[in-house]
């Protein structure tokens, strides 16, 4: 499904002409969650790897990794140091471009980075684009705005059942159409927007934006975030 003009929602992801927009990795997550004594299986990187793999088409040119590729503060985990370079060779086969957005956990990025020669940016433009993370305003002129940080979800309820899907946002920030990825982290589904403390900038307003949920290779538009409350 397109979500505005070009732009079409595939998956956990965001697809434009020859690119892939992902956000919100936050590989070691686990390893982190089990050394705070919450023990958890560690299969989600191989899913998360099949998953990626599968968007990763001839027709795919360049990836964007639109922040927090990792997960640690502080430090890089032997876990992150493996999965991350795992990711990062799997995005760069044949030939492939690799944009790293600076997200707020990608405090050490730097020596991965460095590994494989890729830069650290604030901002990737591409046509009327501007691709950030959003845990800060960066200025741009661009008329279309895609960010990830928010983790993005919401609780569907029905007459059988109440349960939380990962979600898209589509609406404005100031001027510019603002689209909101959920993360491509496996681990958690996110934070629903309709009860917890909405954490970018970007956002305001947000029972005017429209909610988009991926769900089994299908999307479907819930319309208004006002219609969900």
């Amino acid at each position: 499904m397109k979500i505005y003009n070009n732009i079409e929602i595939t998956d956990l992801a965001l697809k434009y002409r020859d690119h892939l927009i992902i956000a919100d990795l936050h590989i070691g997550l686990e390893e982190a969650l089990n050394k705070q004594g919450i023990l958890i299986p560690r299969f989600q990187f191989s899913e998360l790897k099949k998953r990626l793999q599968s968007l990763l088409t001839n027709k795919i040119k360049t990836v964007v990794i639109n922040g927090d590729l990792k997960h640690e503060f502080g430090t890089i985990s032997e876990q992150e140091w493996r999965h991350t370079l795992q990711i990062l060779d799997l995005c760069l086969e044949n030939n492939r471009k690799v944009i790293l957005i600076q997200g707020n956990h990608d405090t050490i990025l730097g020596p991965i980075a460095q590994k494989k020669n890729l830069e650290i940016l604030e901002k990737y433009e591409i046509d009327n684009l501007a691709i950030i993370h959003g845990n800060k305003i960066i200025e741009t002129k661009n008329p279309i705005l895609i960010i990830g940080h928010e983790h993005s979800a919401v609780k569907i309820k029905d007459s059988v059942r109440n349960e939380v899907f990962k979600c898209f946002l589509k609406g404005k920030y100031k001027k510019a159409t603002l689209i909101v990825q959920p993360s491509f982290d496996l681990v958690s589904v996110g934070s629903n927007i309709l009860t917890e403390k909405i954490l970018s900038p970007y956002i305001s307003n947000i029972e005017n934006f429209e909610v988009f949920v991926t769900e089994e290779n299908k999307v479907y538009n819930f319309g208004k975030v006002s219609n969900l409350k």
